[in-house]
Order: C-alpha cells, then sequence, then structure tokens
C-alpha cells in the first residue's frame, strides 16, 4: 500500500469538481465520496481501514479521504502524507471531530468510518447502487453497514445477542453513509452533547435510515 497509495486518495490540487488522480490516470466520472475518519494518533488501526478503501479510489468513486487527528504525535500525519490521504490536525471530542470533517469534506456524498474498522468487498458496488437510488427517488436515505465481529474475535453469547440486536438499532461504530445536503439537513454531528452519535442515528429514524447488506468488521 505505501508505494500506490499516495496516487490513490490524493485529489489534485488544481481542481475543484469530482476529479482525483487514480492511479496516475486524470479524471475519473464517479467520483463521488468524502471518506472521513477520526483518529488517535495510532498508526495500525487506520491503515486497516485504508487498505480496505483503496478498491474505491480506484473504482473512482472516492474523491478524498480525511484523516482527523487530535493526538499531536505526527503519526497520523505521516500515513496521511504515504497515503494521499487530507491530514487535518484536530483537538476536542470525537463529535466535534467529525463535524470538522464533514464542513471541509468536498464531495456531495459523506462516509462516517472508525479507524480501525473494515469494510468487505462488496461495499464498492453496494455503495454506487445506494447513492443511484436515493438520487433516483427524491427521497432522502442514509445507510449503515452491517455488523461483523473480527473472525479472530473471541465471540461470547452476549456478543452474539449484541449482534443481533443490532439489525434493528445499528451502533455508532458500524459507520454511516449520507448525502453531504442531507447530513447538514439534520444538522449534522453536535459537537458538544452527549452521545452526539447516536442522537444522529436516532434522528434520521428507521424510515430514512437503511440497513446495508456489505458487511463493516469492527475489531
Amino acid at each position: 500500500m505505501r508505494e500506490a497509495a499516495s496516487e490513490l486518495f490524493c485529489p489534485r490540487q488544481d481542481d475543484n469538481s469530482a476529479a482525483l488522480v487514480v492511479s496516475g490516470n486524470p479524471q475519473s466520472p464517479h467520483v463521488m465520496l468524502s471518506i472521513i475518519i477520526p483518529t488517535e494518533g495510532v498508526e495500525a488501526p487506520a491503515v486497516a481501514t485504508l487498505a480496505a478503501l483503496v478498491p474505491g479510489a480506484a473504482a473512482g468513486i472516492v474523491r478524498e479521504v480525511l484523516l482527523i487527528d487530535g493526538a499531536g504525535n505526527g503519526v497520523i500525519e505521516r500515513v496521511a502524507d504515504v497515503a494521499g490521504c487530507r491530514f487535518v490536525s484536530f483537538q476536542g471530542s470525537r463529535p466535534a471531530a467529525l463535524a470538522t470533517g464533514a464542513r471541509q469534506a468536498r464531495a456531495p456524498w459523506l462516509m462516517f468510518l472508525r479507524a480501525g474498522s473494515v469494510l468487505d468487498a462488496g461495499w464498492i458496488e453496494e455503495t454506487t447502487q445506494f447513492i443511484q437510488s436515493v438520487a433516483g427517488s427524491g427521497r432522502p436515505r442514509a445507510g449503515v453497514f452491517r455488523y461483523a465481529r473480527s473472525p479472530y474475535a473471541r465471540v461470547r453469547f452476549h456478543d452474539r445477542l449484541k449482534s443481533v440486536m443490532r439489525i434493528a438499532a445499528p451502533a455508532t461504530d458500524q459507520g454511516l453513509l449520507i448525502s453531504r445536503d442531507h447530513y447538514f439537513q439534520l444538522g449534522g454531528y453536535l459537537p458538544h452533547a452527549r452521545r452526539s452519535e447516536a442522537r444522529f442515528l436516532r434522528r434520521l429514524g428507521r424510515s430514512s435510515r437503511i440497513l446495508l447488506r456489505s458487511r463493516i468488521i469492527v475489531a
């Protein structure tokens, strides 16, 4: 990843449209996503999440990836430099970091992920279909990914029960796919509110919150 990723996530500096340089090929007409990932100054979780996004950049649906970091230790800044991501230095709560990323994002659709979470291979096609479906219907909707535990994690009965409950009531670590306009119409993440992410999911409501088929593997 370190050899090629610098071209995969790096938007052209002189372009205000949605063009993306993908392995040296300019102008992909399908770019639509800004992916926002708050981090805590640790390399391994961020790199794991980025690795799963590389095919999306190669497919032309990812315009940019923003790494929002408040640790100030230089680790995530180096990761962003190697991967061609936008690095945003930030001090504050996680909801405030998410809100900052949303304000700075340039694409018409936003995807919020936690560092360390890994999307499975089906996310690219399903994300594209979901966005096209929402655009065609004219009805604002947001998507969350289907929760999956790491295959190396110890799974207890309580964990299995929580997995079943997440189908009806998704948790905040399942990611969020939402149009920029819809996000701001709902007020976005409130930087100083308790349980801001959970509150935002509730504001979406079940009728406009879709559980996608693609899995997100959470450590």
